[in-house]
């Protein structure tokens, strides 16, 4: 398994995240092939690891 250094990740949260207790997912963005997913509530909580082509694919399926 392939690990990635996210120390120094760019996190965005969700447009969906209001900062009144709505926080839910934050992706980080400048990792080549992966993208890193992670409970905006939770900074240091455990990452998940989406391959770019599963993370376009729900993207387009939450979108439709």
């Amino acid at each position: 398994m392939r690990e990635y250094d996210l120390t120094n990740a760019r996190w965005q949260k969700s447009s969906y995240s209001n900062g009144e207790g709505g926080d839910c997912v934050e992706v980080a963005d400048g990792v080549p092939g992966a993208v890193p997913v992670r409970d905006s509530k939770v900074e240091d909580s455990p990452v998940l690891l989406l391959g770019a082509s599963a993370w376009a694919s729900f993207l387009d399926d939450i979108r439709h």
